[in-house]
C-alpha cells in the first residue's frame, strides 16, 4: 500500500505547485495596469524525501522578471516625468494567458492521475476483502 501512498504524496505535490503558479499567474494578469508592476516568476524545484527515497515537487523562490518596463507617454499621468512619460508593467497578457492554460492542464492531468490512483487502491482493497 505505501506504493499508493507513494504516488498520491507525489500528485498532491504536484496539484499544490501548480495551485501557486495559476495564483502568481493570477496576481500577474490583475496587476498588468499597475505601473511599475514586475511579473512573477515561479520555478519548480524537484525534492527527494531521504526516508522513502522519492521525488516530489514544490515551488521556489518567487523572483521578478527583471525585463524592461514598458515605457508609455501620457503627459497627464500623475506619475508620468517631465517628458510625459512613465513606467508601466512588463506583464504581457498573451504569455499569461498561456501560463495560465498550460497549468490548468497540468492540474487537470495530476488530479485526473491522483483519482486514478485513490480508483486503484479502492479497488485492490475490495479484492483483498474477497
Amino acid at each position: 500500500m505505501s506504493e499508493f501512498s507513494n504516488a498520491l504524496s507525489v500528485t498532491a505535490s504536484a496539484l499544490r505547485a501548480q495551485a501557486t503558479r495559476l495564483r502568481h499567474v493570477s496576481e500577474n494578469i490583475s496587476n498588468s495596469d499597475t505601473p511599475g508592476y514586475r511579473r512573477k516568476l515561479i520555478p519548480f524545484e524537484t525534492v527527494r524525501d531521504l526516508q522513502t527515497n522519492m521525488e516530489s515537487v514544490r515551488v521556489g523562490k518567487v523572483r521578478l522578471d527583471q525585463k524592461d518596463l514598458l515605457r508609455s507617454y501620457d503627459p497627464d499621468h500623475p506619475l508620468a516625468d517631465e517628458n510625459g512619460y512613465f513606467e508601466g508593467s512588463n506583464v504581457d497578457l498573451m504569455l499569461e494567458l498561456a501560463d495560465a492554460r498550460e497549468a490548468q492542464r497540468s492540474y487537470e492531468a495530476n488530479l485526473k492521475m491522483f483519482e486514478q490512483t485513490r480508483q486503484m487502491s479502492s479497488s485492490l482493497m475490495d479484492l483483498l476483502r474477497k
